[in-house]
């Protein structure tokens, strides 16, 4: 099966070495993309596409706080989230990162996005926890105008609060994010479900610490994807942070590289869309490998679970969401 990797050497200019958010860790993760894989480089996104995510007050106050930042200097907007002079133009790359993923999806291919910064913290109104403008957002918002229907799947590491906020209330994104449970931003709850018409299409499982492979499994497998295939996306995004690594500093997740490509064959198999992966976090030694092993799934490979077994903490999930019983339909 063929893929494409969206990237290129737009993103540099913000970075704050020493960061754990930096041009380093994307380069590092960026060793792990087969030699012979097909690269393709996005444009910018326009402020059009970011307004139908954003606040045009947040997005003119970044592009402001960038232009007033003194050439070669960082400036924080709080203790995580910092902004250079070329910010603005990286993140605006970013998000068009993440939209030419999502029109390679739409044709057919599956696509991984490796950009940055991330996103999936940012909500309409507010940079935070490293994102400026939410990419996954962005481009799902941007599908819309040409689908009924898109999925989000986040298994990053920390809760996706931007990204459940900006579709919280519609019944055309469905929202499913794994995370590990009290971390930052501290959102995430089994009773986020959503509001309105959007009730019931958020599903957030959040996991305790040293929760493995089997735990990301059963959750996708008993979860997700029993969801995905009751509501027929037409596009399925996933905000691909690999922070859950067992090696990552920022949290205690013990996922495996090769779970990765698990969770990447379980959702390739699980309908007819194409995939369009958005980097979000992943910041330990064994990022390159994961980035392999979702690459290697993308081109067809499957991964056979570990052989450990689920937490009772996760079956008691699982069983809670089976008695509630979800109302995600078509």
């Amino acid at each position: 099966m063929s893929y494409s990797i969206v990237t290129g050497d737009l993103f540099a200019g913000h970075d704050a070495p020493g960061h754990p958010e930096s041009q380093a860790r994307l380069d590092a993760a960026l060793a792990g993309v087969p030699a012979g894989a097909r690269r393709m480089a996005p444009e910018q996104a326009t402020p059009t596409d970011l307004a139908r995510v954003h606040t045009h007050r947040h997005i003119e106050s970044i592009r402001s706080l960038c232009r007033e930042c003194p050439p070669g200097r960082v400036r924080y907007l709080d203790p995580d989230t910092y902004v250079t002079r070329q910010s603005f133009d990286a993140a605006l790359y970013a998000a068009g990162g993440a939209i030419l993923a999502v029109e390679r999806a739409l044709e057919g291919e599956h696509s991984f996005a490796l950009v940055r910064p991330p996103g999936h913290h940012a909500e309409p109104d507010r940079a935070m926890g490293f994102c400026l403008f939410n990419n996954a957002a962005v481009a799902a918002a941007r599908a819309l105008r040409e689908v009924d229907r898109v999925a989000i799947l986040d298994w990053d590491l920390h809760h996706g609060n931007g990204t459940e906020k900006a579709f919280y209330t519609s019944d055309r994104v469905l929202y499913c994010s794994v995370h590990e449970a009290g971390l930052f931003p501290r959102t995430g709850r089994p009773d986020e479900r959503g509001a309105g018409p959007g009730t019931g299409y958020t599903i957030n499982a959040p996991l305790e610490a040293g929760s493995t492979g089997a735990d990301y499994a059963l959750i996708f497998s008993e979860v997700f994807i029993p969801a995905l295939r009751r509501f027929e996306p037409d596009l399925v995004v996933v905000s691909a942070g690999q922070d859950a690594l067992f090696d990552d500093p920022l949290g205690l997740i013990l996922l495996h590289p090769e779970d990765f490509g698990v969770l990447t064959g379980m959702l390739a198999d699980a309908g007819r869309a194409s995939l369009a992966l958005v980097l979000e976090g992943g910041y330990g030694r064994s990022h390159a490998e994961a980035v392999a092993a979702i690459c290697a799934a993308l081109g067809g490979a499957r991964f056979m679970p570990g052989g450990s077994r689920p937490k009772e903490s996760a079956r008691l999930l699982v069983e809670a969401y089976a008695g509630a019983g979800l109302t995600v339909s078509a």
